[in-house]
């Protein structure tokens, strides 16, 4: 008999539930949320009605439900669903789009699916932020980019206003970044130290840089760990003196930009006698 698994957590910084079903055969029968639910299929065929539209959806397959839309959905063929989604109240809905479209209203998506979306990989990564409590703004950052992209090209209000330039309250955030790197830095306190709001922060920042407020503080602090351990410092130690939650994320982060792990690097300069040496690092 296959393992169901359900999972629900509540994300008190975006104000918004994130649900995962693992090996569910339940059929669910017509019925609506007076919330939005944005969401996905990991692995698995479903057949859905919603709003008298027959769909069926496979894996990678993004839905999005508006709040009074019916739906119900089964199992194809008798396949379990993996299925990941987040759930955003109205008030909370409508305070985003203000923010990023300037205007007040709620937004009204179309369509329902959307086949195999490149939205999925983000709405995952988002989903393992928000489950796995990341303490950092990347999560923010992922949200915020992604409710803008839904809104620009699948809601009624078409193309959000484009973000002024702000230079000076951009090199504000690049200054405090760089003297406050080894600190826990939130996207609140960018946003209330330049007195932008987070989604223009966001947008003048990328546009401005080239790159998004949380990879450049990722890169300030990779930086300098590359100094630190280039000297000898054990990546336990480097991790901590700038800024890294603990050595996973440091490890983790520093191989997707360098392609080694932070030990592999310090072996590159530091010899076991303490001279510097050049040599191949098979990764």
């Amino acid at each position: 008999m296959t393992r169901e698994v359900r999972t629900v957590c509540f994300d008190t910084d975006l104000m918004l539930e994130a649900y995962r079903f693992e090996g569910i055969m339940q059929k669910f029968p017509n019925h609506f949320h007076d919330y939005y639910v944005i969401g996905f299929i990991e692995q698995g065929k479903r057949r859905l009605i919603c709003n008298n539209e027959e769909y069926i959806l496979n894996s990678g397959d993004v839905v999005i439900f508006n709040p009074q839309d019916p739906h119900a959905c089964e199992q194809v063929d008798g396949r379990t669903l993996d299925y990941r989604c987040i759930n955003i109240q109205p008030e909370v809905m409508r305070q985003y789009a203000l923010e990023v479209t300037g205007t007040d209203y709620l937004p009204r998506f179309a369509p329902t699916v959307l086949y195999r979306s490149e939205l999925a990989a983000s709405l995952r990564e988002l989903h393992l932020m928000i489950v796995e409590q990341q303490p950092d703004f990347q999560k923010d950052e992922w949200f915020l980019f992604l409710l803008e992209q839904l809104m620009r090209e699948y809601s009624d209000i078409g193309t959000p206003y484009p973000s002024p330039k702000f230079s000076a309250e951009i090199n504000v955030i690049c200054e405090y970044i760089e003297s406050h790197y080894t600190q826990s830095i939130t996207l609140d306190q960018l946003s209330h130290l330049t007195g932008l709001s987070k989604y223009h922060l966001l947008r003048s920042f990328t546009r401005a840089k080239g790159i998004s407020p949380y990879s450049y503080l990722g890169t300030v602090r990779i930086n300098h760990a590359k100094k630190l351990l280039e000297q000898g410092m054990p990546p336990i130690d480097v991790a901590f003196r700038t800024g890294f939650s603990d050595q996973s994320h440091f490890s983790n982060f520093f191989k997707k930009m360098i392609g080694l792990t932070p030990k592999q690097y310090m072996r590159i300069f530091i010899h076991e006698t303490g001279s510097k040496r050049s040599e191949d690092v098979r990764v």
